[in-house]
């Protein structure tokens, strides 16, 4: 086995012995439950209402009426729920003093950074086939498009990669898990704020700048269905500079 795997295999014990990922896996699973539901009683709502009104079946379109909505919220609930996964990779080792075992190891620091990062999306990776149970059940019942719901699952993983990358840079720069949290949350509201504000600055270079900064627009469009290049070059580029940021501040700690 190579280091990284060792090391990978070490998170992902130490996730599956934690009870805050239980806690907090049960906390998304039951949000996003519920928030389908919702959606779905929503939806059956408009159905029973356009058949009284035309006395006929209703064709409803789940994809706008649930999936979307669902994906939508789910943008909300990973910016709380991603920061408090991802808190412990690195504050929790320099608390228990191992962070100084951890870079005199015969490991690369590119290799340690990558280990935390893919420790902790496979671990997300889990979390979010599970909420795929929701358009498996749907599907037995109803009909409805696969491609946007495929979509918005890639949107899910691009959105969740980000916001682990920034969650392991937020880690490497305090040994209190809550404060590594509280930092992670901080960036993120930074750059779902700057969405809103480039918008308000209109149809300018500067609030075009500042839109394709923020996540928001690249997100809403891949749950629209929406493919486009630069969204996926704007999710990879921002995940690896958060990276390469964690890295630089991690290898600092080496020469220190």
């Amino acid at each position: 086995m190579t280091p990284v795997s060792i090391l990978i295999a070490k998170e992902l014990r130490c996730f599956l012995v934690s009870p805050v990922f239980y806690v907090v896996g049960a906390v998304f699973l039951f949000v996003v439950g519920l928030l389908a539901h919702l959606a779905v009683v929503n939806a059956g709502q408009q159905a029973v209402r356009i058949m009284q009104i035309q006395n006929s079946a209703a064709q409803l379109n789940l994809n706008e009426l649930v999936f979307r909505q669902m994906f939508a919220s789910m943008e909300i609930i990973l910016m709380f729920v991603l920061p408090m996964l991802t808190m412990r990779l690195f504050a929790e080792e320099r608390k228990l003093h191992t962070f100084e075992f951890l870079l005199t190891s015969p490991i690369e620091v590119h290799e340690i950074i990558s280990a935390k990062y893919l420790s902790v999306f496979l671990i997300y990776i889990g979390l979010v086939t599970l909420t795929g149970l929701t358009p498996l059940v749907l599907s037995l019942y109803s009909s409805f498009e696969w491609s946007p719901v495929l979509t918005g699952y890639l949107a899910l993983m691009l959105q969740g990669g980000l916001f682990l990358a920034i969650g392991v840079l937020a880690s490497t720069m305090t040994e209190n898990q809550i404060v590594a949290a509280f930092i992670s949350f901080g960036i993120i509201l930074v750059l779902w704020l700057l969405g809103g504000l480039g918008h308000l600055l209109g149809d300018s270079l500067f609030g075009h700048t500042l839109t394709y900064l923020s996540f928001t627009d690249h997100y809403d469009r891949l749950v629209r269905s929406l493919l486009d290049v630069k969204d996926l070059v704007y999710y990879v580029s921002a995940s690896v500079l958060m990276l390469f940021i964690a890295h630089r501040i991690v290898d600092s700690h080496r020469w220190s």
